[in-house]
Order: structure tokens, then C-alpha cells, then sequence
């Protein structure tokens, strides 16, 4: 669910859409975008069979209190609340902003398109009409990538320097003038990122500039920048992780991914190494990760995600030795904001004019 600074945030890039447009020439995405490495894919959506400028869309709850003045601006358009949709209103429905559901999809007989309001898609891309009827999926992409990396790197820093002791001691008002713990340096350090995507590239950029070795793997192929020393397959996963001092999941979370993050990985790493996870926490089996910081076959774990969430009082993992909670909020920046309120806005935009859509998931792979 949107947080209220995120609804407000949508609600504003709706109002500057102007829908429906007639057909326009292809347009480049803004330069914000592009520098994203966010492109165009596929067909001009007014290839798609069916489509038409949007009549109406059906909009999350989240952001139902915005009805009242996108319906004012943009009176050739019907917003409507998914929980309040007639049967008709369900089977016109064009598009969908912030709705996935088994119900939705039953129901919209002609909806073309659902625009996610997050990167992870895990939940949407399991729904069979979605293959069966081709809809298109597009997701934020990328948009929060710069600003989760640098929460990547802030959970490394304060690993390594064990800031988080450091905040105990002075909670305490203690002053240690004998560090009680080892500090590292990142230089020479290395970093296996576990998915060379939109987040895992930004943050090989940033822990290169830190003066790292980067090694990482990626589900597409061996490709990579420069900065990335060696790209490996899925498949070298554990023999990568031996080599790291920091393996970072930035992976979608898929068939593939779920509970990769195992007894049997975690014995792969060095007991000198930490994990970092920003991807998603079912990747990770909770007990096993637990069990591999409580016998120090890890130095300390980084985690933005988990699984469940959120996170109960009684989990082992709040108080397992070296660990860094926060609660997914790694892309929750005003930077993130206004890339995804870009991309929704350009999307909006495109699918208004019949143009080839950004940011667009192959539900068959999941991402």
C-alpha cells in the first residue's frame, strides 16, 4: 500500500497527464528517465489489439480520495474506485493504476493495461489471465535504484564500522576510547551483487567508486559495465560468494530466488562476511540466516527486507548478534518519489497516445 506522501505523489502526476491525447509520433523518454537506462519496449500499444484512448481507469484505494479532481480536470475520463466499480464499470475499465488482483482480472474483461506502483511484481505476474489475455505489466523499474543503493551502502559502512555498537555506547553516555571492536575499510574489500539489474548496477557503481572489487551475478547473460570485474551466471552463485565480503541481494524475487539464501549458501561464505539484502526476504530462509549469525558463520547481516513483514516482536532476528533492521524503507526518499511520479506521469502519457510503453515487466520471467 501507498504511503500518504506516495498518494499524494501519484494523485499529482495524474492531474498532469493530459488524457486521452490523440495519436502522437513516438517522443523520447525525459533525459531523468534516460539516464535511468529506462527505453521504450515493445510495439506501440496502439498495436495491441482493442486498444483506444482510455475512457476509464480504475484506480487503488489508496488514492480513491483524488477521484473527486482528476474526474473535474479531465472530464472524458471516468476514475473510479476498484471497491466501488458497477459490473460495467468492471468489464470497460481501459487501465488500472495500483491494481492487480485475481478479482480485478476476472472482472475487467477489457483491460490492456495495469501500471504497478512498485518495482516487485511477485504477486501480479502469478495470476494466469494476465498470460492468457496479454495484458501489459509495467512496473518502477529503476526508479528507486539510486536511492536504495545508497541505503546499501549505508547498511555496509555502518557493518564494517560497527556503528551500530558504537550508537549502544552512547546511549549509554559511555565514551570507549579502546575500540572494543575491529573497524574495516570497503577499499579492497569485495562485493558480490546477486543481480546485476536497475538496483545491483547502482550499487556496483557506488561500491566501485568506494574502491571495491565487484563480482556479480545476473539471470540474462554474462554483460556488465566496466566497473563490474566479472559477471557470473545463477548457477556460480556459491562459488562467487566464497570469494566476497559482502554479498548484496538485489534480485527480483521468482521461482528461482525464493529461498536461495539458505543453510547450505551461508555455509559457501566466509565467517568474516556480511549479507546485505534490499531484494526481497523470501529469498532468505529466516531461520537459516538466524542460525548462521548465532554460531558466527556470518559477521553480520544488512536487512531492508524480511520475511515475514512486517518483521514480528518475537523474531530471532532482532536480536541476532550484528544485524541491521529498517523496515523497506530503502527507496523512501524524495529522489525515489519524484523518479516514480516521472515514470507514471511519462507512462500515463504513452498509453494515452498509443505510444510504446517504459518500464514494461515480461511476466514470464517475472521482472
Amino acid at each position: 500500500m501507498l504511503k500518504p506522501s506516495a498518494r499524494s505523489l501519484l494523485a499529482y502526476c495524474i492531474l498532469a497527464v493530459p488524457l486521452p491525447l490523440a495519436a502522437q509520433a513516438p517522443a523520447e523518454a525525459p533525459a531523468s528517465l534516460q539516464a535511468l537506462g529506462l527505453k521504450a519496449t515493445g510495439a506501440p500499444v496502439r498495436e495491441h489489439p482493442g486498444w483506444r484512448a482510455p475512457r476509464l481507469i480504475l484506480v487503488a484505494s489508496s488514492v480513491a480520495d483524488q477521484i473527486p479532481s482528476l474526474s473535474r480536470d479531465f472530464p472524458q475520463v471516468k476514475f473510479v474506485e476498484l471497491s466501488h466499480a458497477s459490473a460495467r464499470e468492471l468489464a470497460a475499465a481501459d487501465a488500472s493504476l495500483g491494481v492487480c488482483s485475481s478479482e480485478l482480472l476476472g472482472k475487467a474483461t477489457h483491460l490492456m493495461w495495469i501500471q504497478w506502483l512498485a518495482a516487485g511484481v511477485e504477486g501480479c505476474v502469478k495470476e494466469p489471465l494476465l498470460h492468457q489475455r496479454h495484458i501489459i505489466l509495467t512496473n518502477m523499474q529503476r526508479t528507486m535504484a539510486p536511492s536504495m543503493a545508497e541505503h546499501v551502502i549505508a547498511l555496509m559502512l555502518m557493518l564494517s564500522r560497527h556503528l551500530d555498537h558504537y550508537m549502544r555506547e552512547q546511549q549509554r553516555a559511555h565514551w570507549e576510547p579502546e575500540p572494543a571492536v575491529e573497524l574495516a575499510d570497503l577499499e579492497g574489500r569485495t562485493a558480490l551483487v546477486v543481480g546485476l539489474g536497475g538496483i545491483g548496477t547502482e550499487v556496483a557503481r557506488r561500491a566501485h567508486a568506494l574502491g571495491m572489487r565487484v563480482i556479480a551475478t545476473r539471470a540474462s547473460g554474462r554483460e556488465g559495465p566496466d566497473y563490474v570485474s566479472y559477471v557470473g551466471l545463477p548457477d556460480e552463485l556459491p562459488k562467487l560468494a566464497g570469494e566476497a565480503d559482502f554479498v548484496i541481494n538485489c534480485a527480483p524475487l521468482t521461482p528461482q530466488t525464493t529461498g536461495i539464501f539458505n543453510q547450505e549458501f551461508f555455509a559457501t561464505m566466509k565467517p568474516t562476511a556480511y549479507f546485505v539484502n534490499v531484494g526481497r526476504g523470501k529469498s532468505v530462509v529466516t531461520a537459516d540466516l538466524v542460525a548462521a549469525l548465532r554460531t558466527r558463520k556470518l559477521a553480520g547481516a544488512g536487512l531492508d527486507v524480511v520475511d515475514p513483514e512486517p518483521l514480528p516482536a518475537d523474531s530471532e532476528l532482532w536480536s541476532a548478534p550484528h544485524v541491521i533492521i529498517t523496515p523497506h524503507v530503502s527507496a523512501q526518499t524524495s529522489v525515489s518519489a519524484g523518479q516514480r511520479s516521472a515514470l507514471l506521469e511519462e507512462n500515463l502519457r504513452r498509453y494515452a497516445a498509443g505510444e510504446a510503453l517504459l518500464a514494461v515487466v515480461d511476466v514470464d520471467r517475472g521482472y
